[in-house]
């Protein structure tokens, strides 16, 4: 079964949140409030949205979270990536990392991973945050 992660779902929810809330930073424990999540699991969650430059954080009584980017130019691809890493859907796809499948060269279905992996990625990186928000997906 594919499935990514409550660590991309609970992301992209709350990258939706920020992105429906852009006047001022907003807190972690807003959000989780909202969209009912564990505000230390979001808490992991931002620490590597942050190192992906999609979000930035401002400190103080009025601090909190905010998109580091208009929600136009961030790719749905980039929150994944940031959360999961690459997208890889079969083992033998991941170009970091030998495939040691003796069936490597003769795999019949080999190609059909591929080019769901290559449709999935290329779905992500032409979706938008914006586009989430504006249900225009």
């Amino acid at each position: 079964m594919l499935k990514f992660s409550t660590r991309s779902q609970y992301g992209l929810r709350a990258m939706a949140y920020l992105a429906l809330n852009p006047k001022q930073p907003i807190s972690l424990k807003e959000i989780a409030e909202a969209e009912q999540l564990s505000p230390d699991y979001l808490e992991k969650i931002f620490i590597r949205l942050k190192k992906a430059k999609l979000v930035s954080a401002e400190k103080g009584i009025k601090g909190g979270y905010s998109l580091a980017l208009p929600a136009k130019k961030i790719k749905l691809s980039q929150i994944i990536n940031a959360l999961e890493g690459e997208v890889v859907l079969v083992k033998c796809l991941n170009q970091r990392k030998k495939c040691v499948c003796p069936q490597l060269n003769n795999c019949l279905t080999r190609g059909l991973w591929l080019e769901i992996q290559k449709n999935l990625i290329a779905y992500l990186e032409k979706l938008t945050l914006y586009d989430l928000i504006k249900k225009k997906i």
